[in-house]
């Protein structure tokens, strides 16, 4: 059986990448940054508008409903191609929002969702709707501070909940996120180690960085085939098993990746923190570690009682 991406899924992959390397690069990442630390929206609203036409939101509405007819193996690969770019915004609840929250699919509407624990909500300060707040709109919210500077928090009273259709979906999509982070750590981490010499040689010639490195692959690539697996079964157990290796490859990728780097990683001028602050949110996102771990206790009891 053949599980590697078709000739289609690859151009969708690359045309993604390509989109978001013309648009999103360093220079425009560091100006999200810059706005974040400011207190002002770090949302690209043009940028925005720009992936809604691309199909980035309505990538899984059906064509009759104006959409691009594609499914979740497609939507991770995506998803990936966003979180190695580091792109801000709440990606994952106005790609659920498509089709039932005007101006989702379209990339005019930028869509919330309260999927963190507790009444923190992000980007709400930028947010056109919240997923699941229907006619009740918007509740109020008093910003506060995050570990993140790309993820602006709020807290609110009153919060609705996630749809429950959209929570194996959101954390699946989370979950891409976090694999294109891993991986662009690890590419980080390589480069780096192969530039910087220390005693006459390659940093990246010394045991412990080489071990650092493949630890590193090892977890991504461990995680994106769980979060490719599970885009394919939907299974929700296989979901909340990819959640969980992908937030350890992106949680533990950009904490190794800070140490091949050393004292540079630690600057505010290198972009390492930025993965390892936005690793750190994306996995209270959707579903946490603890709601993860309790529904694949359940499935993996419930399939040695049969």
């Amino acid at each position: 059986m053949d599980f590697q991406p078709t000739e289609d899924q690859r151009a969708l992959r690359a045309g993604v990448r390509g989109l978001l390397a013309g648009r999103y690069g360093r220079e425009a990442l560091r100006a999200s940054v810059d706005a974040g630390d400011a207190a002002g929206p770090v949302v690209d609203r043009a940028l925005w508008r720009e992936l809604g036409e691309a199909g980035f939101f309505a990538l899984r509405l059906p064509e009759a409903a104006g959409g691009v007819g594609l499914g979740l193996p497609e939507a991770v690969l995506v998803f990936e191609e966003a979180g190695r770019a580091l792109l801000p915004g709440p990606l994952v609840a106005t790609h659920l929002a498509a089709g039932t929250v005007p101006g989702a699919a379209e990339g005019t509407a930028v869509v919330t969702a309260f999927d963190l624990a507790g009444p923190l909500v992000a980007h709400l300060g930028e947010a056109d709707a919240v997923l699941g707040a229907g006619a009740g709109g918007f509740p109020p919210g008093e910003r506060v501070r995050s570990a993140d500077p790309l993820t602006p928090l709020w807290r609110a009273a009153g919060s609705p909940p996630v749809p429950g259709e959209h929570r194996d979906a959101g954390a699946l999509l989370t979950a891409a996120l976090q694999v294109g982070s891993a991986l662009r750590t690890l590419e980080l981490a390589v480069r780096y180690a192969g530039e910087r010499e220390q005693f006459g040689q390659p940093i990246g010639g010394f045991q412990a960085v080489k071990h650092l490195c493949a630890d590193m692959l090892v977890r991504a690539e461990v995680a994106r085939t769980a979060v490719y697996a599970a885009a394919v079964t939907g299974d929700p157990a296989e979901i909340a098993a990819a959640k969980l290796l992908a937030d350890e490859a992106a949680v533990r990728g950009a904490r190794d990746c800070l140490q091949v780097h050393g004292g540079m990683g630690f600057t505010w001028e290198a972009d390492v923190h930025l993965h390892l602050k936005r690793a750190w949110v994306r996995a209270e996102q959707w579903r946490g570690a603890g709601e993860a771990e309790e529904l694949l206790a359940e499935a993996l009891l419930a399939e040695a009682l049969r």
